[in-house]
């Protein structure tokens, strides 16, 4: 476990786990909501146009396995972020209200999630720099965990493009590639759970995120010095 006195390490699980249910429900509301302006009214009638935790929330995804996660940090186990409950889409020709093919409403309904995060984070960019600019030193102090906020979006983001199903790059990848290759989709499709846990128990995808890693502390690194400059 980690050398943390228990009531910091509860503190800090819990920031985390309010942290990581916000940023949740701001990339599930992205999907729904680009999704119910293409014109499928599955997303509305299911109750997911909305911010509400509880429209978005999975039991496993959301609280169980993040929760594990971060006490395994401790002991050096891997970093789970989550996931929360699919937002299913019934989209056909009938129900598009814009000139797309259902393709690539799909991809748009897709990238809308990992771009709501991305303008999360940039948001609450703008909120660290304001808490150091305006702040006294307790907002300095919450400027801290709003910095860690800004690299979970980021990272949520970048690992949810990851071209492999069931995150939202293989959706990407389906719409990007020509009829010739599609068949490449439909294997990832096929086989994608079991890659993904492949990756995952082989750590392979701690790798393939090197660059997105390196991406967000340059982020963030860039954020504090533009900061204190001001």
């Amino acid at each position: 476990m980690s050398d943390l006195p228990f009531p910091i390490l509860m503190r800090d699980a819990v920031m985390y786990m309010v942290a990581l249910i916000l940023s949740i429900c701001v990339h599930e509301f992205g999907h729904a909501w680009i999704a119910d302006k293409l014109g499928d009214p599955l997303p509305k009638a299911q109750g997911r146009v909305t911010m509400n935790p509880a429209a978005h929330v999975d039991p496993l995804g959301t609280l169980l396995f993040p929760l594990l996660g971060f006490f395994m940090r401790g002991m050096g186990g891997p970093m789970m972020l989550g996931w929360g409950k699919p937002v299913r889409v019934s989209l056909s020709a009938r129900h598009l209200s814009r000139r797309f093919s259902t393709k690539t409403s799909h991809m748009f309904i897709a990238l809308a999630g990992p771009m709501m995060n991305v303008l999360f984070a940039l948001v609450l960019s703008g909120v660290y720099i304001a808490l150091w600019r305006f702040g006294g030193d307790s907002a300095h102090e919450l400027a801290q965990p709003v910095l860690s906020i800004v690299g979970m979006n980021l990272g949520l983001a970048c690992f949810n493009l990851i071209p492999c199903p069931p995150l939202d790059g293989g959706a990407v990848l389906r719409a990007l590639l020509p009829r010739s290759l599609e068949f490449i989709s439909d294997a990832l499709e096929q086989y994608g759970f079991i890659i993904f846990f492949a990756l995952l128990a082989t750590r392979a995808l701690t790798f393939i995120m090197i660059p997105a890693t390196k991406l967000i502390l340059w982020w963030q690194i860039s954020l504090m010095t533009f900061a204190v400059r001001l």
